[in-house]
């Protein structure tokens, strides 16, 4: 396996360098291509000597020596790299393929859901690495304590964040249809990625056939108030299903206290979905022989990943919380959490329009109620941003009807956001930013040591 030659095509994109980085550090020979790379991949692939002297597409990289390519999403079908790399007969695979060519003889453990799988995943993680448990996996986000998102490695399980967007441009499958767990989680089914999946019953589908990829004798734990898993959980025959709640908790002074075995445990992160999260990734611990004190005492201290209701300040009278929810069951719990952690603070709720789905004319109506627990909701699009998907203008009246926020206020220009938000009493008053983009450029800490003075 050592000194393999693996090339990347597209190695700029989030997945792509980290597993370029997992592969040098298990010891390939890594190389890759992309036309634009920035950071935070282009420092982390230069600290390696990975990333590509000239960016670009060059076919002279595709030699026969080569033992397998990778592509990831951000590249063409026509690539010419790609199109070489056929001619020579080269293997290639989309990166949740070579993953699992990388974990064909590992436990695999994969968290799969419309909403919760980074959170859930990184909280698997951070027990597992408390406890010096040798784990290969895939995450969506920066954990801390973890150089990579990615390892690949001689251990012998892996845990696997599901994401049921496409694979590549050439094999357009969900990335969880390659994962084959032997231990999952679907934390719940939300419409979303409406540009692939252009009907909820062919989203709903795609977890159908996930279930039934789940290895015999296996395992799959699910939120048991979901009413699409309630239909579909139990389609395979051939492995175990368990529902799985709220734990029994209650929020004192701003913080949020889980009863177990007639012990309060205070906990660093909030919110019911979160505690959903924690009990699904308490369940995953159990199959991998972690008893429940043991979890417990270890997952106290989890603070959570990087931009999932990450605490960018705090003062005495306010707190000011950046999270990645974009779909409309994420802003939903995401809102509803914070209000219910400081519930005699006004809440000022932010969300950026950014993704096909959420910019959409025939999604839009999905988002109706989810900001209704925020004292002032504001949305943000960028109107350049609507015309780098190619869709139809949005107007202000359709966004405010779509999400029927009785204080809505709705910006296509950041510094009319920031102007607002400036101008604003923040006497005893919560910020949430939303959003899986940077609302046009603003700068969020910056925006937030002003507003919290």
């Amino acid at each position: 396996m050592k000194d393999k030659h693996i090339h990347l095509i597209a190695i700029g994109g989030s997945a792509m360098h980290n597993i370029a980085l997992a592969l040098h550090h298990k010891g390939f020979h890594v190389t890759g291509s992309d036309d634009e790379i920035y950071d935070p991949a282009r420092g982390r692939l230069a600290k390696y000597g990975l990333l590509p002297a000239t960016e670009g597409w060059h076919t002279e990289r595709i030699t026969s020596q080569l033992d397998a390519i990778i592509v990831g999403m951000h590249a063409r079908e026509d690539n010419p790299e790609l199109k070489k790399a056929r001619e020579l007969g080269i293997q290639i695979y989309s990166y949740p393929e070579y993953v699992y060519e990388q974990s064909k003889d590992k436990k695999r453990v994969v968290v799969a859901g419309s909403h919760g799988k980074t959170t859930t995943t990184a909280m698997i993680l951070h027990v597992l690495q408390k406890l010096g448990q040798d784990t290969d996996y895939l995450v969506g986000a920066q954990l801390e304590g973890f150089e990579t998102m990615v390892r690949l490695s001689d251990a012998p399980v892996i845990v696997l964040e599901g994401d049921e967007y496409l694979a590549s441009p050439l094999d357009r499958r969900p990335k969880i249809h390659f994962y084959k767990p032997h231990v999952s989680i679907i934390t719940g089914i939300a419409w979303d990625h409406i540009n692939v999946f252009p009907t909820f019953e062919n989203y709903v589908e795609q977890f159908e056939i996930y279930i039934k990829d789940i290895q015999k004798d296996g395992v799959l734990f699910w939120f048991e108030k979901d009413e699409q898993l309630q239909k579909i959980a139990d389609v395979n025959p051939d492995i175990r299903t368990q529902a799985y709640g709220t734990p029994q908790h209650e929020i004192i002074d701003n913080q949020t206290i889980l009863y177990f075995n007639h012990k309060k445990i205070p906990l660093q992160i909030f919110g019911q979905h979160n505690l959903q999260n924690m009990e699904a990734a308490r369940l995953v611990c159990n199959e991998l022989g972690i008893e429940d004190e043991t979890f417990y005492e270890a997952i106290s201290d989890f603070g959570g990943a990087a931009r999932r209701l990450q605490c960018l300040k705090e003062t005495p009278q306010n707190i000011a919380y950046l999270d990645f929810a974009h779909a409309p069951s994420k802003v939903e719990a995401t809102i509803r959490a914070l209000k219910e952690q400081y519930p005699d603070r006004e809440l000022v709720g932010c969300l950026e329009l950014h993704t096909f789905s959420s910019l959409n004319k025939n999604f839009l109506s999905q988002y109706h109620d989810t900001m209704n627990a925020a004292d002032i909701a504001c949305v943000f699009f960028s109107e350049h941003t609507l015309k780098m998907k190619r869709l139809p203008e949005l107007s202000t009246q359709e966004i405010v009807d779509s999400f029927g926020h009785p204080n809505m206020k709705v910006f296509t220009e950041k510094d009319d956001l920031t102007n607002f938000l400036e101008h604003l009493n923040w006497k005893k008053r919560n910020l949430l930013m939303m959003s899986s983009g940077k609302f046009g450029g603003v700068d969020i800490k910056n925006l937030v040591d002003k507003l919290l003075d």
